[in-house]
């Protein structure tokens, strides 16, 4: 095989041009021994991307290794695959998987938002799956910050965009506001699919000789290093200049992909199968052909290209989207490039698999670039690095120091809050209902859908506790998965599966690698207490600003199955006259609350979480549902008891009343009027089934208060001190955000 050759008018390849592409000196060293000699210009370009934090994991691998991957409903989970799947029977299977489009969002919000929602949506479809539901989790800089309504609308639109054209409901998220994300927001998107058991597909490459397929659009320049320079390095005052790396996105050319993907699953001749995400179609070949412990060659020259000059070294590292690399059977090329062509895609062989382990890549004749195909997927760097505590704790994080007012007041104010108020203005610009499978939508604790053909249904939920997170990352974790679990299981849903996606900050900095670490061993032991695996997940190095990160902020997304969908729990209050019930395993705590944010007073810190009477109550409020035992369940959590009893009044249907006496159960002082953290849960349930829950909880050694009743009338009456006009109290909570974006202050 002859060496590959440098192309004219190339830049020479040394250390200086090595850590322009994001290499260190002894990655550059590590390349060259692997090669033993000195690198093409296009060589280089692929090493930078696969060995990109993005794409190598080569900072995080050593602790995801440790997380709990498996189960018995689990087909498929851990890495190795293109997302995670889990029986959910009737002989289906629930694939699913989030992950982080935080930079390409912050530079380009319309595209970068628009562009995650689809590398999500391929990532479920390469596994056989029809995609059925969409969530996001959003953080954004405070409303002082100039570009916070400009970021904010730009990444709605491209999720409603591109979601809306594509068919996929979004039924699920979470908007967070803060001034830690002034100077980077995360975007973060979660995809749902469903496929019959047995016919998942795989992305490992199979048989030397079997043709590779190039599917879906043209490649042109946009995302060329969205991988490696924008998603693999921090912002600074340059991060402007980085637009033209923000892959462009086409909703219609994603559809047709999804059809003819599905159709040409169904033919049998598909062995393998890839999104070309990031690092395109570099990651996508020498990925599937590591797996397979084969190689694989590529005819570059043969390439749909949407600009006649595009150079070897673009054509592998662009990240245009809708494009999918497909293993096939020999022989069986043209059966497939049938069903592209109905579906007016682009479907040309551009290479085969080998067997000897080399990644090659030919153009106009000439090997371009020849490397071991293991030094680019398996063998890429993995470091052990530094961790420690900070000296200084998060938790003396500044906050505003207030005279906490009066109940009533903190009420009003807290409901208006950003971060409280009704997100309604975000998922209006949504589809929640296309598919007709969701039965429950945004605006509760959890999404539910129907598996048509099943008595059996879905509940999702995305959940996140950054505060709590910079205070204690391990107990914040820990929070952050219970508090997902808990909404799943208010709505009746018994968690199964775990995917999340970890947004941190400089990992090269051993504060953050410590937060990095706990994070990791907080999700572990939470995700085994309560018995859902971590089948999927995607980790957000380098999410800071000119050496101020984050806050930590991992996000926790979590499937929950129902036996019966149609014995699901609403999160509002149903009939006047129910008896109103709290439950709660340990008292609230100030700290992360959002009135710690208003007006302080969470000095104390976290309080400890039992893991054991967590899961026990997860596992009861799934039993009492079965059982018909609750009219609806609503989890407390941003804004404290009082703001999830106003909320759970909140029935778009028929705005109810409340009348709970917390004074007689010493619940009346601001900590735990308005106190976060662990598990409290409000309940409302018909007066004859009281005793039956009662005793149920009593069973398992949960307290469970009853509290007071709901009401027909507009009153929201919490003794000794606030008593409200629900409406007032609902114009409040549904205007502030709408008010907050008009607003020029």
């Amino acid at each position: 095989m002859s060496k590959p050759i440098a192309l004219p008018g190339e830049p020479r390849v040394d250390l200086e041009q090595a850590r322009a592409h994001g290499l260190s000196p002894g990655e550059f060293e590590r390349l060259e021994k692997i090669l033993g000699r000195t690198a093409t210009f296009t060589e280089l370009g692929v090493f930078s991307v696969m060995w990109s934090e993005h794409c190598s994991y080569k900072s995080s691998r050593k602790y995801l290794r440790t997380l709990p991957q498996k189960s018995e409903l689990v087909m498929q989970g851990g890495p190795g695959e293109n997302a995670g799947a889990i029986d959910v029977g009737d002989g289906w299977v629930a694939v699913f998987k989030i992950e982080s489009h935080n930079h390409p969002s912050y530079v380009e919000p319309y595209q970068g938002a628009a562009t995650g929602v689809g590398g999500i949506l391929r990532d479920i479809f390469t596994m056989g799956a029809r995609p059925i539901a969409s969530m996001n989790s959003l953080k954004f800089g405070s409303f002082d910050h100039p570009r916070t309504r400009y970021l904010l609308g730009g990444v709605v639109g491209g999720i409603g965009g591109y979601g809306n054209c594509v068919g996929v409901p979004t039924v699920a998220g979470e908007v967070m506001f803060d001034a830690a994300y002034n100077g980077n927001i995360l975007v973060n998107a979660f995809s749902l699919g469903m496929a019959r058991k047995g016919e998942l597909w795989s992305a490992r490459a199979r048989g030397a000789g079997n043709p590779v397929l190039y599917v879906g659009s043209a490649t042109g320049r946009d995302g060329i290093h969205g991988a490696s320079l924008l998603a693999s390095a921090e912002f600074d005052a340059e991060s402007e200049s980085k637009r033209p790396t923000v892959q462009v996105g086409d909703p219609f050319t994603e559809k047709l992909l999804i059809e003819a993907c599905l159709e040409a699953g169904k033919t049998g001749a598909i062995v393998a199968i890839q999104d070309m995400g990031a690092a395109g179609l570099t990651s996508s070949s020498s990925e599937m052909a590591a797996r397979g412990a084969l190689g694989i060659e590529l005819d570059l020259d043969k390439v749909p290209l949407r600009e006649a000059n595009l150079t070897p070294y673009e054509i592998l590292l662009s990240e245009s989207q809708e494009r999918m690399l497909i293993v096939a059977e020999r022989g069986r090329e043209a059966e497939l490039q049938a069903i592209f062509e109905k579906w007016d895609l682009h479907a040309v062989v551009i290479g085969e698999i080998t067997g000897d382990r080399r990644w090659r890549a030919r153009w106009r004749g000439n090997v371009v670039a020849d490397i071991p195909v293991g030094a680019l997927a398996d063998d890429a760097p993995v470091y052990d690095r530094p961790a420690a505590a900070p000296r200084k704790s998060a938790a003396a994080r500044a906050t505003v120091r207030r005279e906490a007012p009066p109940p009533a007041v903190a009420l009003r104010a807290i409901l208006a809050n950003p971060n409280v108020a009704s997100k309604r203005w975000v998922f209006r610009q949504y589809d929640s209902i296309v598919q007709s499978n969701t039965v429950e939508g945004p605006g509760g604790d959890a999404a539910v859908l129907r598996i048509k053909g099943s008595r059996r249904g879905l509940a999702l939920s995305v959940d996140s506790n950054p505060r709590a997170c910079a205070l204690d990352p391990y107990a914040g974790m820990i929070a952050t998965v219970i508090e997902a679990a808990r909404n799943v299981a208010c709505a009746g849903a018994r968690p199964v599966g775990i995917t999340n996606c970890l947004n941190y900050g400089n990992p090269e900095r051993p504060e953050i690698m410590w937060q990095f670490a706990e994070g990791v061993r907080g999700l572990g032991d939470a995700a085994r207490a309560i018995g859902a695996p971590v089948v999927s997940g995607n980790v957000s190095f380098y999410n800071e600003t000119e050496g101020r990160a984050i806050m930590p902020t991992p996000t926790i997304a979590i499937l929950g199955l129902l036996a019966d969908v149609a014995r699901r729990v609403p999160s509002h209050f149903q009939r006047p006259g129910d008896a109103i019930m709290i439950v709660r395993t340990a008292p609230p705590v100030l700290a992360a609350a959002e009135y710690d944010a208003m007006y302080g007073g969470g000095e104390g810190g976290l309080r400890e979480i039992d893991l054991a009477r967590e899961s026990a109550l997860l596992e009861t409020l799934v039993v009492c549902a079965e059982q018909g035992l609750i009219r609806s369940c609503h989890d407390v959590s941003d804004g404290g008891l009082a703001i999830a009893l106003a909320e759970a009044c909140f029935n778009p249907e028929a705005r109810l009343g409340a009348e709970v006496d917390l004074a007689a159960h010493g619940l009346a002082d601001p900590v735990e009027l308005f106190g976060e953290g662990p598990s409290t849960v409000v309940i409302s349930v018909a007066s004859k089934d009281t005793e039956a829950l009662m005793r149920t909880f009593a069973a398992r050694n949960l307290p469970v208060y009853p509290a007071g009743r709901v009401l027909e009338a507009p009153r929201f009456a919490l003794a000794p001190e606030i008593d409200e006009n629900i409406n007032e109290l609902y114009e409040i909570y549904e205007t502030a955000l709408p008010g907050r974006l008009s607003s020029h202050d």
